[in-house]
């Protein structure tokens, strides 16, 4: 099943029971840019601003005054629901005068967060390696005319006596394609390793 990040910020704005709720959701890779987000993007002015936000396997959130379990969990429950990963949502609220009780902000924080991200436009996050392979002269042109048909990106390349030694960024599905082509086009000299994995 796919997993998804967020193409750019999105928000959404609705008022349930006379408090005004805003959710802004953005992309994040790491806990210091979701951090740096809510700290942005929050109120000083609101009675609360909740937030929740996962990448990969780590994730936070926070209640902001409101009674334990009722906005950040919710919020977080949201980015789930929604396949969502690598993804930061504040949730604001300006109190209306009417409580809401704790099922009612559960619904609130947790409704206006999905809301949020199902009218976000989403990318889908994509399993990608990067391989190192060591190339001559003669080959270098052959195989960066490839590169395009592979989806691949040459990420570094440095020059050595005989050639050049290439990082190339794939998606994890086409390398053993790219590296059975590879070793056709160098009658088998060439022997890629796998230096890093990461998703992007």
């Amino acid at each position: 099943m796919p997993v998804y990040t967020l193409a750019d910020i999105a928000t959404h704005r609705e008022e349930i029971r006379k408090s005004r709720f805003i959710a802004q959701a953005a992309p994040v890779t790491t806990p210091d840019a979701a951090m740096a987000f809510i700290a942005a993007h929050s109120d000083a002015t609101a009675n609360h601003n909740c937030w929740a936000w996962r990448i990969g396997s780590a994730y936070r959130f926070h209640d902001a005054g409101e009674p334990g379990g009722t906005a950040g969990r919710p919020i977080l429950a949201a980015i789930e629901g929604q396949e969502c990963d690598r993804v930061v949502v504040v949730v604001t609220r300006w109190f209306g005068g009417i409580l809401l009780g704790a099922g009612g902000l559960m619904r609130a924080y947790g409704g206006c967060a999905a809301t949020c991200l199902r009218l976000a436009t989403k990318v889908a996050i994509v399993d990608q390696i990067v391989l190192t392979l060591a190339c001559t002269f003669a080959e270098m042109p052959v195989l960066r005319a490839r590169l395009r048909e592979h989806a691949a990106e040459l990420e570094a390349e440095n020059f050595t006596g005989e050639g050049a030694v290439w990082q190339v960024r794939l998606p994890r599905e086409r390398a053993a394609t790219w590296a059975a082509m590879v070793s056709d086009l160098t009658r088998g000299r060439v022997q890629l390793a796998e230096q890093i994995k990461r998703a992007t």
